[in-house]
């Protein structure tokens, strides 16, 4: 069935606007402030965020009379991970990047120090493993697949994680000392891109990009082909097709679409 081409309700529409207008820079609106971003009388800025503060999509404080977001956001999207739709979100990437590159790709989300795959597509080379990789911990420490993830993080952020810790050797090329794991991160950083062989399963190599909010990583996107299988071409040669594809996720999870605020003054 084709998309529906019938406008959206004005009203709908602009309280979607509103809540979509939140960001780590933008946590709270005061009426006045909304009014004028939005080109609304104030009444109308008020009655807005109101209705919206009524169902529990928005809280106000008393004391500064702002509005940020409210305990039915966190309901909707805790119901929308737990219903497994951000794995539904990237299937059809890894899908096309699957049939693509003839690799299996993969989505992982962070998990504390690990990284969590949540959707994963074989491609024509056949699964990677005997099970299914769905489910699967990467460590943060080694690998494409956490590198490319944890690069991306804060560099504070992401050695205030790692200070200190122990870190387990999972093969032979498992690198344990923290110095050169952060210089490993600086150079995924660099490049946007990470690359792996038999660094946590002796048996694959790997290809991994980050899949960024801004500048933000929320997981990260992958390659993975076992190295028992020869193939015409290196599985390096598809670093395009997954950046493309991790620029196409992110597109995705943001509904890449300008919301335009009403043209026109509201009575």
């Amino acid at each position: 069935m084709a998309p529906s081409t019938t406008p959206p309700l004005q009203t709908v529409d602009r309280a979607l606007q509103v809540l979509q207008s939140f960001s780590e820079t933008r946590t709270s609106w005061g009426v006045s402030e909304l009014a004028t971003a939005f080109d609304l009388n104030t009444s109308t800025s008020q009655r807005l965020l109101a209705s919206l503060a009524s169902r529990g999509f928005l809280i106000a404080d008393p004391q500064t009379r702002r509005y940020s977001l409210g305990p039915a956001m966190w309901r909707m999207a805790t119901l929308w991970e737990r219903t497994g739709g951000l794995a539904r979100l990237a299937e059809p990437v890894l899908a096309d990047l699957a049939a693509t590159t003839d690799r299996t790709a993969t989505f992982t989300t962070p998990d504390g120090m690990h990284v969590r795959c949540i959707a994963a597509v074989d491609g024509a080379a056949g699964p990677v493993r005997s099970h299914p990789l769905v489910g699967d911990l990467y460590p943060a420490h080694t690998g494409a697949t956490s590198r490319a993830y944890f690069a991306f993080l804060d560099p504070l952020e992401r050695r205030n994680m790692f200070a200190g810790r122990p870190f387990a050797r999972y093969t032979e090329l498992t690198e344990v000392d923290e110095a050169v794991i952060e210089q490993r991160f600086d150079e995924t950083y660099r490049d946007g891109w990470a690359y792996s062989e038999g660094e946590y399963d002796q048996r694959t190599r790997a290809i991994a990009a980050p899949v960024l909010l801004g500048t933000r990583p929320v997981g990260s996107i992958s390659l993975v082909e076992p190295k028992r299988v020869v193939s015409d071409d290196d599985v390096r040669d598809h670093v395009s097709a997954l950046l493309e594809a991790a620029q196409a996720l992110a597109d995705r999870l943001v509904s890449r679409r300008p919301a335009r605020p009403p043209a026109s003054r509201a009575s």
